[in-house]
C-alpha cells in the first residue's frame, strides 16, 4: 500500500502542463444513455452536449462550419462529414484545454451488478466474466462518445482508465498515472474518459466511478471548472424524484472544505450533508469552481454553482 501510494504521488507530481486545463466536464450517465434501456445512447442529449462543449471549448466560435473527425465506415451520421481537401485550408483553431469524464448509464451497470465485480472476488468465474462483460460495455459507450465529439470537430481520444493503468486498494484509488493524459492535452486532444473496471489490490477488482476519477483528475491537474452535466436541474437536498425535494442553487465552500448553503435559506443552514431523508457529500479542490446543469436545454454555464 505505502509502495502504491508512493507511486501515485510520485507520477502525480510529474505533472506539469504548458496551459492550464479550462474545464474537466462530467457527462451524467443518466443524462446521455437511457437507463431503462439497456446499453442504449440518448442521442438528442448527446448530440446536444457535444454542440455544447464544441462551442466552450473553441475560442470565439460558437457557430459556423464544422470538419467533422469521424471517419468510420458507418451509416447515418457516422458518414465522413468532411473530405482530406476541407482541412488543407482550415485555419488552426486556439481552444481550450478540456477533459470530458462520462458516467455509464445504461452501459455497464447491469453487467456490474449482476456479477458482483465491485465486490471483488476476480477467482469467481461469474465475477471474471462480469469483469469482462463491465469493461466491454463500458468501452462502447466510450468509443460513442468519442464519436460524437469528433462529428462535432472536437478532437477527442478515448482513454480507459484500466488500460492507463489505474488501479484501487478497497476501493480507494492506489495507482493512476496521469502522464498519458497530459500527453493527450499538451498534443492539442481532448482525453475522454469513463467509469470502469480495474484491478484492486486487495478485493482483486472493483468499479473505479466517473466522480472518483474526476476528484484525482482535479487534484492534481488544477483545473478553472469542474462541469456536472445531468438530467436534472443540479443539486438537490433529497433525491429529485422526492416531490418536496428542493434544488440547492448556492453552496459557499470554506478553505478548510466546510460548506453551507447559501440559496436557499434553510433553518439549520450549516447543517453538513444532510437534508431530509438524503445524504450527500461536497467535495472541491482549491480553486476549483464546481457546477451542476442540466440537459434539457440548458447551457454549460448554467445550473447550480459552488462558491471557493
Amino acid at each position: 500500500m505505502e509502495v502504491s501510494n508512493t507511486k501515485q504521488q510520485h507520477q502525480s507530481a510529474s505533472i506539469s502542463l504548458t496551459k492550464p486545463v479550462r474545464c474537466i466536464v462530467k457527462l451524467g450517465g443518466a443524462a446521455i444513455t437511457c437507463k431503462n434501456e439497456l446499453e442504449t445512447i440518448n442521442e438528442e442529449n448527446l448530440k446536444t452536449v457535444s454542440s455544447q462543449l464544441r462551442q466552450s471549448m473553441t475560442t470565439g466560435s460558437n457557430s459556423g462550419e464544422v470538419l467533422g473527425m469521424d471517419w468510420s465506415k458507418q451509416p447515418g451520421e457516422s458518414e465522413i462529414s468532411s473530405t482530406l481537401s476541407d482541412f488543407e485550408d482550415w485555419p488552426v483553431v486556439d481552444s481550450s484545454p478540456f477533459i470530458v469524464v462520462h458516467g455509464a448509464g445504461s452501459f455497464g451497470h447491469f453487467q456490474a451488478s449482476k456479477s458482483g465485480v465491485h465486490k471483488g472476488g476476480l477467482y469467481q468465474p461469474l465475477v471474471k466474466a462480469g469483469f469482462v462483460a463491465t469493461r466491454i460495455s463500458v468501452t462502447k459507450l466510450n468509443l460513442e462518445i468519442v464519436r460524437a465529439l469528433a462529428r462535432e470537430g472536437i478532437p477527442s481520444i478515448g482513454m480507459s482508465p484500466f488500460s492507463c493503468g489505474w488501479s484501487t486498494c478497497e476501493r480507494n484509488i492506489a495507482s493512476a498515472d496521469l502522464s498519458a493524459v497530459a500527453k493527450a492535452i499538451e498534443s492539442g486532444l481532448v482525453p475522454v474518459l469513463h467509469g470502469d473496471a480495474v484491478l484492486d489490490d486487495l478485493l482483486d477488482c472493483t468499479i473505479l466511478s466517473g466522480d472518483v476519477i474526476i476528484s484525482h483528475l482535479a487534484a492534481h491537474l488544477k483545473p478553472e471548472y469542474v462541469v456536472f452535466l445531468t438530467d436534472v436541474s443540479g443539486v438537490y437536498d433529497r433525491p429529485p424524484s422526492d416531490p418536496n425535494a428542493v434544488l440547492l442553487r448556492e453552496i459557499a465552500v470554506a478553505n478548510d472544505g466546510s460548506w453551507s448553503i447559501e440559496k436557499p435559506t434553510f433553518q439549520n443552514k450549516n447543517k453538513q450533508g444532510e437534508q431530509g431523508c438524503c445524504s450527500f457529500n461536497i467535495t472541491i479542490t482549491e480553486g476549483v469552481l464546481c457546477s451542476s446543469v442540466c440537459l434539457n436545454g440548458a447551457h454549460i454555464d448554467g445550473g447550480c454553482h459552488v462558491n471557493s
